[in-house]
């Protein structure tokens, strides 16, 4: 598996990295076997850089990811964490919650220290708290060695320069917006974060099934255009003997200021797929194509958290 450097971290990720969220059933049942073993699978594959959260199943992933890596050599793989958001609606940014959560992932993750803290979702609360006192809180925990990385993730582009123009971070977490439908993050922020030498992850190649062959989810929040367009282009991909699941990981992957793209599945058939079609090259007449199909709604998306956020 490809890896590049996250920023000045000293951290290198591999292009693709695995995502826990499903561990925790945030959207399906899950079986415990087919948990663990996308695990191992991902490890196998040399997806060896792990996301999870404590909202991910109110715990339960993190609790399943550290059985199942349970005897693995730590120095074998990378960890990130989250912190601040622990339920649809309960968040707590504060010094006295940093600590504890930190303490309580490591336990849950059967290990003394994470790569890569982030606070989740900072959209959803005032974010001169997130620069007042969560980043300091998070620097006493990388200074105490719990941590080596430490940042933040969110869905609004606004949110990365609000917090780099007044804190320092090593790295942020973007989701959903570097797709075949939308770049807003590549387009507005990625060039922002470079000049000033801060990690950019990515996550949500596939824009919450949106581009992908499986029936869209009644939770989706993108516009019913973005997702007619979705399904136009679909049909179009397998008009063309492809998947657009294929393309769309393909394309998330490509672009080399973006250092990894997180995606997640409890399928170890599916990432078994990801990893072989990560190896392999674009098709460049059918991105144009499907690029083509998405222009009238580009970059087309929805508000996430507060309103003076977005």
């Amino acid at each position: 598996m490809k890896t590049r450097p996250l920023g000045q971290t000293g951290i290198e990720l591999p292009i693709l990295s695995f995502g826990a969220s499903s561990l925790g059933q945030e959207f399906r049942s899950v079986a415990l076997d087919d948990a663990l073993k996308s695990v191992q699978v991902a490890l196998d594959c040399g997806i060896n850089f792990i996301d999870t959260s404590p909202f991910y199943g109110r715990g339960i992933s993190e609790v399943l990811l550290g059985v199942a890596l349970r005897g693995v050599p730590r120095d074998s793989y990378k960890l990130c964490s989250k912190l601040g958001r622990y339920d649809l609606t309960h968040f707590d940014f504060s010094a006295k919650r940093v600590a504890e959560s930190i303490d309580v992932s490591l336990h849950r993750l059967g290990t003394d220290h994470l790569d890569i803290i982030l606070c989740h979702d900072i959209e959803f609360v005032p974010m001169q708290q997130i620069v007042d006192e969560t980043i300091p809180a998070l620097r006493q925990a990388k200074l105490a060695g719990k941590v080596k990385a430490i940042g933040f993730s969110g869905y609004p582009q606004k949110i990365f320069k609000f917090i780099c123009e007044q804190a320092e971070v090593d790295c942020v977490l973007s989701y959903n917006q570097h797709t075949l439908q939308n770049t807003r993050f590549s387009d507005e922020s990625v060039p922002y974060l470079k000049a000033k030498g801060i990690g950019v992850m990515n996550a949500g190649p596939f824009s919450a099934r949106l581009l992908t062959n499986a029936p869209l989810p009644a939770w989706l929040k993108e516009p019913e255009n973005v997702k007619a367009a979705a399904r136009a282009a679909a049909a179009h991909c397998a008009a063309k003997g492809s998947d657009i699941a294929k393309l769309a990981l393909q394309f998330s992957l490509q672009h080399p200021d973006i250092t990894t793209t997180v995606s997640g599945s409890a399928n170890p058939v599916n990432i078994r797929n990801w990893a072989k079609w990560a190896a392999e090259p674009i098709d460049q007449q059918l991105l144009a194509e499907v690029h083509a199909i998405f222009a009238p709604v580009k970059n087309l998306g929805h508000l996430e958290g507060l309103k003076e956020n977005n």
